[in-house]
């Protein structure tokens, strides 16, 4: 289980995140969901230690986030990536074998087998000698979660996965996401669209840099948890809420 305690965040003399405390169940699909400049992203960075805390922690298994550093595989959003540097789609896919190779020690035919795989499950053969500035929103952020794959990691973050991608790429992403489910791989994501929230998650924090609520979508997506966090914001979204 990833647990978080009394986790505050400041940015500027302001609190990005107040004293958040919850319990992300192993082996689920979790959304975090919120307004803008509520905290999402700041969240998932402050789990991965990307960003100074105030005060607080985040463990797993009650142990630091640190021990867990090679099993933990984080997709950026495409923003803060630089396409403009020279690799392909396969070289950039076998960078994800690398926190699991020694000190010094180059890829082999192992990794590279890997690789392979990990494009294949994404559809991206055809493309594997292209570079990165050839492809599409979608073709890239399926080579980023190709990459996440070959570094068979336990728990995958990721940020703002559907943003600016084609149906194709996110019925293929939310496919290869559930099997991680099922394997029992915990996937965790900053999401900004609240009408598949039901469909493709069955955890659900939400934020408006407090918690509003973290719980299992029966209990968690209701409109009165949206209406706390997203106000006027909120604007005519009614959902229908499960019965339980």
């Amino acid at each position: 289980m990833l647990k978080i305690t009394n986790l505050s965040v400041e940015y500027k003399g302001n609190l990005a995140l107040d004293d958040i405390s919850l319990d992300i169940p192993a082996a689920t699909c979790t959304g975090i969901i919120g307004p803008n400049g509520a905290g999402k992203s700041t969240l998932m960075k402050s789990i991965l230690e990307m960003v100074p805390v105030k005060s607080g922690k985040a463990t797993i298994d009650s142990q630091p986030i640190k021990n867990f550093k090679r099993k933990i595989a984080y997709v950026a959003q495409r923003s803060e990536i630089d396409l403009s540097f020279p690799i392909t789609v396969f070289d950039t896919v076998l960078t994800g074998t690398y926190p699991n190779l020694k000190l010094f020690q180059k890829p082999r035919k192992k990794e590279k087998e890997k690789t392979h795989q990990a494009l294949h499950r994404l559809g991206l053969d055809a493309f594997k000698d292209k570079p990165l500035s050839d492809l599409s929103g979608g073709q890239l952020q399926r080579v980023f979660i190709a990459r996440a794959l070959a570094q068979e990691a336990d728990y995958y973050f990721l940020d703002e996965p559907f943003v600016g991608i084609d149906m194709i790429s996110e019925k293929i992403i939310i496919k290869i996401l559930e099997e991680l489910r099922q394997e029992g791989k915990s996937v965790i994501i900053v999401h900004h669209n609240l009408h598949n929230v039901k469909e493709y998650f069955d955890y659900l924090i939400i934020l408006n840099k407090k918690l509003v609520c973290a719980d299992y979508i029966p209990q968690c997506f209701t409109n009165k948890n949206l209406q706390s966090a997203y106000g006027e914001a909120l604007g005519n979204v009614i959902i229908k809420e499960s019965e339980v």
